[in-house]
């Protein structure tokens, strides 16, 4: 990626931080202290997917400062990487209150106007989803204790469904699987450079005699196509 694709990414990025803080789409707005629009790099190479804004997010405007973020920290430097190397969102950027969980209505509002666009932009090459919420944009009617760790490779992207930190917090039983998982994904991008590795250069293909020929022949299909019309 160049330096000028990384600065039109931040620049839409940035744009939606905007939209997000000016935001009254849904009720979610009426009880904020800031918007929640996500943070981190505009390359990053993976994107977390947490559920909502907590009391801490709320005030400071950033996701996952509390003791989840603690904890996606701790994960993250068992891999040997840092906040600083990710971009860290959620389903819904406005805190609901008393951190109850977010209507379909407020999921399909914020979704729509802001995250799958922050996606688009972004263009990660993997995915991974924290807790439930952010698990059914991408893995519907599934359940977190059944495929947690399990990925799923989809338009050239890894979606890897993990615990939220939070219900890790709540059940330190959990903390052998989510380390286990987290261990995934540097895994997964080195997988994403193997899929994406140029073919070797065939020999044959640099001949000049008949069989270089045979093998330029489909390019003509697309000027032949044009004759059905």
């Amino acid at each position: 990626m160049t330096t000028q694709s990384a600065d039109s990414k931040k620049t839409a990025l940035d744009a939606i931080a905007v939209q997000v803080n000016a935001c009254t789409a849904c009720g979610l707005h009426k009880n904020r202290t800031r918007g929640v629009p996500g943070a981190g790099p505009a390359d990053s190479e993976i994107l977390f997917i947490g559920e909502g804004p907590g009391f801490h997010e709320d005030q400071k405007g950033l996701p996952f400062v509390g003791q989840s973020g603690k904890l996606l920290e701790q994960l993250l430097a068992k891999i040997g990487m840092n906040r600083d190397q990710v971009f860290i969102a959620n389903v819904v950027k406005c805190r609901p209150p008393e951190n109850r969980d977010p209507m379909p209505d407020e999921i399909a509002t914020c979704t729509s106007a802001y995250l799958f666009k922050q996606i688009e932009i972004l263009s990660p090459k993997v995915i991974v989803t924290l807790g439930r919420f952010s698990m059914g944009l991408f893995f519907p009617n599934a359940k977190i204790s059944a495929i947690h760790g399990k990925v799923k490779w989809e338009n050239n992207r890894a979606y890897l469904p993990l615990y939220h930190p939070a219900a890790v917090l709540r059940n330190m039983g959990l903390m052998g699987d989510m380390e286990a998982d987290f261990r995934k994904i540097p895994e997964l991008i080195k997988e994403h450079a193997q899929r994406n590795k140029p073919p070797a250069d065939d020999p044959g293909s640099k001949s000049g005699g008949a069989t270089g020929g045979d093998e330029n022949t489909p390019k003509e299909e697309p000027p032949q196509q044009l004759s059905l019309f």
